[in-house]
């Protein structure tokens, strides 16, 4: 990270924390003096009080101004800068150098398998549907880093079957029949039924959505409890951005589903 953007969070931070260095040195030789202070006064060392008390008066004066020096340095506007497209093009920049892939997508952070939304009223992020509050961009990438190295919390049977009720009650509007014969519905049905009541959309967003059916096709879930088969049909809808769903792959690459069917064995 040598070629930090001298404006960026990162560097503010970076040197107010060499700031904060010097005043815990100059606190620790506040401490040294008055240990010694104790020292003769348990001896009763009186020739040596005097001076120890002046080394002491002048540890603090040392230590008042260099916390004076640490709280002016720190000047950086941190609500504007969480609110500008600075701080997610600073993660991206630190993730880079750190070799963690971070893509831009929707007005979200993709960090395969999570997805990072800004919350600049709150100074926090949400990962999926964890606040995290450490925003120092190199501490927050290699948290994404830690999350990354450990087992994927999704359950595809679960999902499965989710994807099959919202399905099967979308499919017998056509008659009772048609469930398991291979009729196509676009996923943006689905995804509107699971989120019929109020608050669900926000609750669970579109990308988290578009997520969870990349990580259910890479599962080699495929099969229902009544014994029907997944399928993730490409269609002509794909090259319409309106009528898919998109995310982004663990390679990093832009992937579209369209539709869902479910096939009798």
């Amino acid at each position: 990270m040598e070629n930090i953007n001298p404006n960026s969070l990162e560097r503010a931070l970076s040197k107010t924390e060499s700031d904060v260095d010097a005043a815990l040195k100059a606190a620790n030789l506040v401490v040294t003096s008055l240990k010694k202070l104790r020292v003769a006064i348990n001896k009763g060392s009186l020739r040596e009080l005097k001076k120890i008390i002046e080394s002491i008066e002048q540890a603090l004066s040392a230590l008042k101004q260099q916390f004076e020096n640490t709280k002016d340095g720190w000047n950086f506007d941190i609500d504007s800068y969480i609110s500008s497209r600075d701080f997610p093009n600073e993660i991206a920049e630190i993730a880079r150098s750190l070799g963690v892939k971070i893509i831009e997508q929707d007005e979200r952070l993709y960090c395969y398998p999570f997805l990072i939304r800004i919350l600049p009223s709150e100074l926090a992020v949400q990962i999926d549907k964890t606040k995290e509050k450490r925003l120092r961009p190199s501490t927050l990438v290699n948290h994404l880093k830690t999350l990354q190295n450990k087992p994927v919390r999704f359950k595809p049977e679960a999902f499965l079957e989710s994807l099959f009720m919202a399905y099967e009650t979308l499919i017998k509007s056509r008659g009772k029949d048609q469930v398991g014969k291979s009729i196509v519905i676009p996923l943006l049905d689905i995804y509107r039924l699971l989120t019929l009541l109020p608050g669900q959309a926000k609750e669970y967003s579109r990308q988290e959505f578009a997520r969870d059916v990349y990580l259910l096709d890479q599962s080699s879930v495929t099969i229902t409890k009544k014994n029907l088969v997944l399928n993730l049909p490409a269609s002509t809808g794909t090259k319409s951005t309106m009528n898919t769903i998109r995310v982004i792959t663990q390679e990093g690459q832009e992937k579209k589903y369209y539709g869902i069917s479910f096939t009798s064995l």
